[in-house]
């Protein structure tokens, strides 16, 4: 199938264009970025002028930062085509419930992608936990903001969600693996006082659950989660679920990679014709951004 990729910036670069090219499934057929290209692929600036010129183009992967998507969102789903949205899907959770009804009503399938939940080890706590009471859980999150996010500002404003832009992948497999919901109690946000989204949050949910995120982590960087059930069963993920522990002892791993992975979720969901929009870990951070007390922290400079 024919894919056009929208966004050519780090995360595309990085992660989108060579699970494109590892796939047998997938051609990456265009791009559209003001600034950003692909050796080789068609390249566009508009996405209307792209839509226009390649009928053939079934899917369209959706890259760019989440506060201008929903516009090249709802153009692609009215042109016809299938769209895989980067996590967070959106920069509001009702606009991304609107391109759900649109693309209900187009008949075209919506992919709210969320790569952490296809980390290497996240199938094997979640079957290890299955059916099991949590006892108690706790994540640490915490890495440098300016190794992940080199001078993009848009993090730090209204919709870039600041250090719950890596905080909603945590929770993304903390919603994957527990066996029962769990929602927010209360939480400390400290924002920098130039900028408008938290650096850093403390985070206190229902069963038990905490979660410390931080964004200006020097040093190794920790993406680590401890659950521990009602019957003494322990699990612990590594390198941001990607290595997982059960009792102590290592699980094999899943075959793909996180990104590859997502690319043949959404092979998958074209050829059934099936949505997959799961918001709950966007709904964890509207909670979070609703209750959370904020506190001063010193202001922030690249």
């Amino acid at each position: 199938m024919k894919v056009a990729l929208v966004g050519i910036g780090k995360i595309a670069v990085d992660q989108h264009v060579p699970s494109i090219a590892a796939s047998d499934e997938w051609e990456l057929a265009a791009t559209v970025s003001r600034s950003g290209t692909v050796e080789g692929v068609p390249a566009y600036t508009e996405i209307d002028t792209m839509l226009a010129e390649n009928p053939d183009i079934e899917v369209v992967s959706l890259c760019l930062p989440p506060v201008p998507r929903f516009d090249y969102a709802a153009a692609c789903i009215k042109a016809g085509r299938h769209v895989m949205l980067e996590k967070p899907p959106g920069a509001t959770l009702a606009e991304v419930h609107a391109l759900q009804a649109m693309a209900d009503d187009a008949g075209v399938v919506l992919f709210a992608t969320w790569h952490s939940r296809m980390a290497k080890g996240v199938a094997a706590a979640k079957a290890a936990l299955d059916g099991k009471i949590l006892e108690s859980a706790h994540i640490d999150w915490k890495e440098n903001v300016r190794k992940w996010h080199p001078g993009q500002d848009w993090v730090w404003e209204p919709g870039g969600m600041g250090v719950l832009d890596p905080g909603i992948n945590a929770l993304s497999i903390l919603t994957e693996v527990l066996p029962a919901p769990v929602h927010l109690r209360s939480g400390v946000l400290q924002v920098p006082a130039n900028r408008q989204t938290p650096v850093s949050a403390e985070l206190k949910f229902t069963g038990n659950v905490t979660a410390s995120f931080d964004w200006l982590k020097e040093g190794e960087q920790t993406w680590t989660m401890r659950l521990t059930a009602t019957d003494g069963t322990a699990v612990q993920l590594k390198d941001g679920g990607n290595r997982c522990f059960v009792d102590g002892e290592e699980q094999p791993e899943a075959e793909l990679g996180e990104y590859p992975a997502l690319y043949a979720r959404m092979a998958d969901l074209v050829r059934t014709g099936r949505s997959d929009v799961d918001l709950a870990p966007m709904v964890h951070v509207s909670d979070i951004m609703t209750l959370c007390e904020r506190e001063a922290a010193p202001a922030f400079e690249w």
